[in-house]
């Protein structure tokens, strides 16, 4: 750990976790709460998301109104975000305002009033219509489905419509309640900063939260292959192929940053070389990964004209089977490396990505290392540590995949390269 990571746990369970940066006058503050879709019933689709927005819309002191102008009065940037299984507040403010900052983040992440409800539903079903439109970002969903098939990973963040539309109040207050307990909640703060000051400020206002159990959120992740096709009139197929990857804790997560690297996750990857540059098949071609508490997601995407699919397809195929077969050159690897590493010090010069990065970590109990034991790991990546990890999870076995285009049949002529399974399934 580093000198400037502190760490904290409450008596009420709370965690705060702190990195001081004495050459900024600011200071990223967020409360993390472990919960998100993954931790919802069928029933409960979508709800955390909501519930995020409905902490914006007011408490018993603030409107929706009074919180929007005190943040701009305080000169502050505020924003929150759902994932899978995470939940949080954040801003970003002068380093005299983080009482008052975090005095108002801790008031709307304990004590939401749910005014304004059925007018925030119709904000949260725009979005969903909007996201329904977008084939582009939608396509990951189906990936997921097909991926991680009924298991919640499955759902999507946003969740149902219909779940959006009719969810009541108290059910989001039993949600609320069950699911903000101190133990679930994080405190991270990365700045100009007083690592007591922060400790003293959470035990006195997240005093209220209940001192509940931890989040338990299931297990055993993970589906048979399969083909998730969405009909829509498009001008591109949109197509995904992935499967389980690694979990958050695993240490070939430094092998993995730089296996997605070389495979598609930068402009000199042999993805974006093969089927951008050298043949112009697709403006968007890549790969990239999530990493879960128990499991995790490998991914592969183009966007592509019908009449250029097969091929592309066909490209990515050769490429995934190289990646298992052969190994990585000495330049390749070394490239990646650099890649790796200059995006972990570039984001070390933001202290919202340094509040988040160590935020997560104690969320999910891993390791708080410093910027040179992360780029040390990155470093220690052998061409056999990037050749096993290919060929473990981008195995054809493996493989799922998510269309969404015109023809179901064009899909399934598409991925019959990369798995004759998947086209006959």
């Amino acid at each position: 750990m580093s000198a400037s990571h502190q760490v904290t746990e409450l008596d009420s369970g709370v965690q705060v976790v702190t990195e001081t940066v004495d050459s900024v006058r600011s200071v990223a503050l967020g409360l993390w709460v472990r919960t998100g879709s993954r931790d919802e019933t069928p029933a409960q689709a979508g709800v955390s998301h909501f519930l995020e927005h409905m902490l914006f819309k007011g408490t018993e002191r603030h409107s929706a109104i009074e919180i929007s102008e005190i943040f701009d009065g305080l000169g502050a940037a505020v924003n929150a975000a759902t994932g899978k299984e995470t939940t949080h507040l954040n801003a970003r403010f002068l380093d005299e305002h983080t009482e008052s900052a975090f005095e108002l983040l801790a008031e709307m992440l304990l004590g939401p009033t749910y005014p304004e409800v059925d007018s925030e539903r119709e904000v949260v079903l725009e979005e969903i219509a909007m996201y329904e439109d977008e084939p582009m970002d939608r396509v990951h969903d189906f990936l997921a489905d097909a991926v991680f098939g009924e298991h919640p990973l499955g759902r999507r963040v946003l969740g149902s419509t219909e779940v959006i539309a009719s969810i009541p109040v108290p059910e989001i207050e039993a949600y609320h309640s069950a699911r903000y307990v101190a133990p679930n909640i994080v405190v991270a703060a990365a700045g100009h900063l007083e690592h007591e000051t922060i400790c003293e400020l959470s035990r006195r206002l997240l005093a209220p939260a209940v001192n509940g159990a931890a989040a338990e959120n299931g297990s055993d992740p993970g589906a048979a292959p399969r083909l998730r096709f969405h009909g829509k009139e498009t001008e591109q197929y949109h197509l995904c192929l992935g499967a389980t990857g690694i979990t958050r804790d695993d240490e070939r997560r430094f092998a993995l940053a730089v296996l997605d690297s070389i495979f598609g996750g930068s402009t000199s990857s042999r993805l974006f070389r093969e089927v951008r540059e050298k043949r112009g098949l697709a403006y968007s071609v890549g790969s990239y990964n999530d990493q879960y508490t128990d499991s995790g997601l490998v991914a592969t995407y183009v966007g592509t004209r019908e009449d250029n699919l097969e091929q592309a397809c066909g490209i990515i195929a050769a490429e995934l089977e190289r990646l298992r077969a052969e190994p990585v050159s000495e330049a390749e690897l070394a490239r990646a490396k650099e890649n790796v590493k200059g995006r972990l010090v570039l984001s070390s010069e933001s202290t919202a990505a340094r509040m988040a990065r160590i935020g997560r970590a104690m969320l999910f109990g891993m390791p708080l290392y410093t910027l040179d034991e992360m780029l040390e790991r990155v470093d220690a990546v052998a061409i056999d540590d990037v050749g096993k990890l290919g060929a473990e999870l981008y195995a054809a076995e493996r493989l799922s995949a998510a269309c969404i285009g015109a023809s179901e049949d064009v899909c399934r002529a598409a991925v019959a390269p990369v798995s004759a399974t998947l086209a006959a399934a």
